[in-house]
């Protein structure tokens, strides 16, 4: 297909690529255009995929460098990302290219638990968790990404080491949130979705804290998304039951603006009609246009 846009009067169009045709008889459907590889954790010993979805120009601009952008909770976010990014641009283009790399869960791994252990920073679980429940191995998982992930993608692909991206939700978000208050360099633009700040009693607001007695600016461009049903409000069933997440990501903004950092750049949305589970594709799409918007 192609799409077709407007430019000084000028109509032009975008080429969209048409796939392979599915193999049929029962295969699995495929995600034409994307590559797995195997990145284990040597210190761990603990297996781990990245999934890479490189954008259209890739093959035909060799001397061209791209922004990468890392999504958390792969087996669900990959996909939707990349499509995303792909249709923002059908009309003519609207966001820049990137590189996309998804990151598993661990091979193997029930992806809740794989999560709770990967994403969180300390042991101090919820209430309620089943029983062998691993939490806190965060520190890990990032020295992980740092050491193992971004190396491997910079020596495989033609990457710009300036814009290296994060989007995680939830507990993916939490995790983001962990590298920004200890190592906010490892990315340079993060998009936290409905971040768990609620976790072991507001433990990443504590580590905010600290990272502000040390440090008088915070590098980075952050958008914050959460989905308006994510406030508390007892008896109103669209609404959270338990926590405010509302409420956590406007404390968040608050302290963070509060700072007056001179580098950091931010943005914060409240999504209407949405809840924990609908907010992300949008969230995905507000993050997207507001990193790699077109200069």
């Amino acid at each position: 297909m192609a799409g077709l846009g407007v430019s000084g009067g000028t109509f032009h169009t975008y080429a969209q690529s048409t796939p392979p045709a599915q193999l049929g008889e029962g295969h699995a459907y495929e995600i034409f255009g994307s590559e797995v590889w195997d990145v284990p954790d040597p210190v761990s010993g603990r297996g781990y995929q990245v999934f890479v979805a490189l954008p259209p120009s890739y093959a035909e601009q060799p001397q061209r460098h791209y922004p990468v952008l890392y999504v958390t909770d792969a087996d669900y976010a990959f996909p939707i990302v990349r499509q995303i990014g792909r249709r923002l641009n059908v009309e003519g283009p609207q966001i820049e290219e990137f590189i996309l790399v998804g990151l598993s869960y661990g091979k193997g791994e029930d992806g809740a638990a794989s999560r709770r252990r990967d994403y969180t920073p300390t042991p101090n679980g919820p209430s309620g968790s089943p029983a062998g429940t691993i939490h806190g191995q965060g520190a890990a998982y990032q020295k992980y990404l740092a050491d193992q992930v971004k190396p491997f993608v910079a020596s495989h692909y033609r990457v710009d080491p300036d814009r290296s991206l994060f989007l995680g939700h939830s507990y993916g978000a939490l995790l983001g949130a962990q590298i920004l208050f200890s190592e906010p360099g490892l990315f340079s633009g993060y998009i936290l979705g409905s971040p768990s700040l609620w976790f072991d009693k507001r433990y990443a607001l504590k580590m905010e804290a600290d990272y502000a007695s040390r440090n008088s600016d915070l590098p980075a461009k952050i958008l914050l998304y959460v989905g308006e049903y994510e406030a508390k409000r007892k008896g109103d069933l669209r609404y959270s039951q338990t926590v405010d997440m509302v409420a956590d990501n406007a404390a968040l903004e608050t302290v963070l603006r509060s700072r007056e950092y001179p580098s950091l750049q931010l943005s914060s949305v409240v999504l209407n009609d949405e809840d924990h589970l609908t907010v992300a594709p949008r969230g995905f799409t507000h993050g997207l246009k507001y990193l790699l918007t077109l200069r």
